[in-house]
């Protein structure tokens, strides 16, 4: 696929700012990449602030790390963001992506820290658009352990929670990528009010089954999705592939039977979480 280098710069540009208004990272945090060619990829710098870059300090490197000479004289003595080694296991893992997008979504991060796990079937756009979200193990980021907690899990999501440090999306460009970051934010903020209701109501398989229809037909799905579903949405799988357990996320022996509330007791409800939340 041929890359236009001065679109892809100003892509960048526009995607850095938008990552930093919507509160998805802030100071030097986050960091995008893209093809250029079969081994050039575009990444940003390290040490910048994402929301006020300039199309001229994008760096290219090989497939190895290494930087290219870029002919920009504000670049010359920039890095490579510190998180470059991640951006490249995406890229081995995947050859079918174009783009790779990591932020700092703080629901998300949230919930990592938490333990709510953000692979559940909620939100009928999340199952069409990210699938299943897993959560990696916490690695130290930028390091060896960080490349190695994603190496597996890539290669069939696209988009995970990386414990306590952000979030890493991928998509045919750095416009998919980042719209699969802001999918998998309103995931994360949705499931953190939840939590805060003490509610959990995932979709019924048979409705999730509707969904992965649509996923199948939009060509977002992956080989091995199915099994998964299967395992945390209770839906059907391949007649030729081993059952797997469905995974109840909550014990609905503690849960609040919110179906059963009638209004006046849910508004009570929701007023004690808002109260106890503004510290009231």
């Amino acid at each position: 696929m041929r890359v236009n280098e001065q679109e892809l710069r100003q892509t960048f540009v526009k995607i850095g700012r938008l990552m930093y208004e919507k509160g998805f990272i802030l100071a030097s945090d986050g960091n995008i990449s893209a093809r250029l060619g079969p081994d050039r990829l575009l990444i940003t710098p390290a040490d910048l602030h994402k929301g006020m870059l300039g199309p001229e300090q994008m760096l290219i490197v090989d497939l190895e790390g290494n930087v290219v000479r870029s002919g920009y004289s504000r670049s010359a003595n920039l890095k490579p963001t510190s998180e470059l080694p991640m951006h490249l296991e995406a890229y081995r893992q995947r050859p079918d992506i174009q783009a790779v997008v990591h932020a700092h979504p703080p629901h998300a991060v949230a919930l990592s820290i938490a333990g709510v796990p953000m692979a559940r079937c909620l939100l009928p756009e999340v199952i069409v658009m990210l699938g299943i979200v897993p959560t990696t193990e916490y690695a130290t980021p930028s390091s060896v352990e960080n490349v190695r907690a994603i190496r597996e899990l890539i290669r069939n999501h696209d988009g995970l929670v990386l414990q306590r440090h952000g979030s890493l999306t991928v998509g045919n460009s750095p416009l998919q990528a980042f719209i699969r970051l802001e999918t998998l934010e309103q995931n994360a903020r949705i499931g953190f009010m939840l939590a805060q209701l003490g509610v959990d109501n995932p979709l019924p398989p048979h409705e999730v089954e509707k969904l992965l229809t649509i996923r199948d037909q939009k060509g977002y799905s992956h080989a091995t999705e199915r099994l998964e579903f299967c395992q945390i949405c209770g839906t059907r799988h391949a007649a030729n592939e081993a059952h797997l357990p469905a995974i109840q996320p909550l014990d609905t022996a503690t849960s609040p039977k919110t179906s059963s509330l009638n209004q006046t007791e849910l508004r009570e409800l929701v007023a004690q979480v808002v109260q106890k939340t503004l510290g009231n």
